[in-house]
């Protein structure tokens, strides 16, 4: 799952590439009740504070909200309720690896729906300082400009 826009994204976590230099990523299935999944389709979902732990040899989604389904009785989930990621063996210990050994990060960057399943898009990557935030802007901007500079003097050729 790259981070463009697709019609099947239901969530997005925007401010991720900003604060994270992501290296890695994976995506895994989430366990979700009935009531969960109805909210993130209806787009009551916020990731953007989410983050992801290996516990026990299972991987945990902590701090996402999911609202509240409004039409769903006393049986409604907990909104901020850890949720647990379906990953393979591999992946588990991939990912346990990379945050143990090498001090990344794991954070949610999209939910998503493949072929009628939830799923969560993550990556894995290492917190930014504040002038690699700074670099990155000035070369969006630089890239811009290039971009503009190049389109005008297509359209004076033409």
């Amino acid at each position: 799952m790259t981070d463009t826009a697709t019609d099947s994204t239901l969530a997005r976590n925007r401010r991720a590439r900003h604060d994270y230099e992501i290296l890695d990523t994976f995506t895994a299935g989430l366990v979700l009740s009935g009531t969960e999944v109805k909210s993130v389709r209806a787009g009551k979902a916020q990731i953007a504070d989410g983050f992801i732990r290996v516990e026990r040899g299972e991987a945990w989604l902590y701090n996402t909200h999911i609202a509240e389904y409004e039409q769903g009785n006393r049986m409604n989930h907990e909104p901020g309720q850890k949720r647990k990621l379906l990953l393979s063996k591999r992946e588990i210990r991939s990912l346990e690896s990379k945050l143990r050994i090498d001090r990344l990060t794991a954070v949610p960057l999209a939910l998503f729906l493949d072929r009628g399943w939830v799923k969560c898009s993550l990556g894995v990557g290492r917190g930014k300082r504040k002038w690699d935030k700074r670099n990155d802007i000035a070369a969006r901007d630089a890239k811009r400009d290039v971009d503009r500079e190049v389109a005008r003097a297509l359209r004076e050729q033409g």
